[in-house]
């Protein structure tokens, strides 16, 4: 029974931060809410006109008055694709995926920004369990996993009354053994949503804003050249302690130092 509590107490911050991190554009009868509604339209008015530096910064605007969105990410990513600064076209594509990675339009449009890029990206072999997760994780949102997991937990309260007060024998098996099923998967459920939230909140990964960045070998301009890298290119943030340095690693698994300033925080 603690187990049970103890799950479902973990669930709450769960869902409570996926409502806060999934805060969108909400209808509220007052003139500030109108005029709010009005920008995000002008906007869209702009973006099809072709005026796409009014677009964003309408969108910035509204991102700023409203909260962060997935959709609203991906259209500033479109606006900034739309005037090759391919850089910040990926680094809001990659805020809108990192929001909802089940969107196949953010997808698409995020594969087709990194084909415009300089460098090409090799990854390291990896597990076939790591890709069968990272696939499985981008299913639905944060919102998505977690009331998932409530609902299958709540079938696993449900299934787990039938087992303890069924007089029948062959009920209270069927009961355990479908329990134990939604159980496993309420869990499993749990972990994707703990993780996507975790990822969320903790943003150690980056963009190269600079068109081309030198990797030194120490945090000092007098280091050894490593390689080169150019903008638009994906990098995860391993210390950022230093003031003017940040170590970094790529896809291939080389690691480096660059200055802290051509890196913007997805």
């Amino acid at each position: 029974m603690k187990k049970i509590l103890s799950i479902i107490l973990a669930l709450v911050p769960v869902i409570a931060y996926a409502q806060e991190e999934g805060n969108v554009t909400r209808l509220v009868a007052d003139s500030a809410a109108m005029n709010r509604i009005y920008s995000l339209s002008d906007a869209d008015s702009a973006y099809i006109q072709g005026d796409y530096l009014k677009a964003i910064s309408i969108y910035e605007s509204v991102i700023r008055d409203q909260g962060v969105n997935a959709t609203l990410y991906m259209n500033l990513g479109n606006c900034w694709l739309k005037r090759d600064e391919i850089a910040k076209a990926i680094l809001n594509y990659e805020r809108a995926y990192l929001l909802d990675p089940s969107d196949p339009d953010i997808r698409f449009n995020l594969e087709l920004a990194r084909t415009k890029t300089v460098d090409k990206i090799n990854t390291t072999n990896q597990l076939f369990i790591v890709v069968w997760f990272k696939k499985l994780l981008a299913v639905t949102d944060v919102n998505g996993w977690a009331i998932l997991t409530v609902i299958l937990f709540a079938l696993t309260i449900i299934l787990a009354g039938f087992m303890l007060f069924s007089r029948k024998t062959g009920l209270k098996k069927l009961s355990f053994s479908f329990s134990v099923f939604f159980l496993l998967l309420s869990i499993l459920s749990f972990i994707f949503a703990n993780t996507q939230m975790g990822n969320i909140r903790n943003r150690d990964t980056g963009i190269i804003m600079s068109p081309s960045v030198t990797v030194k070998s120490t945090p000092s301009s007098a280091g050894t050249d490593l390689f080169i890298i150019h903008e638009g290119r994906k990098v995860r943030i391993l210390d950022s302690s230093m003031k003017e340095w940040a170590e970094i690693r790529l896809e291939d698994g080389n690691t480096g130092w660059i200055p802290v300033d051509v890196i913007e925080i997805i």
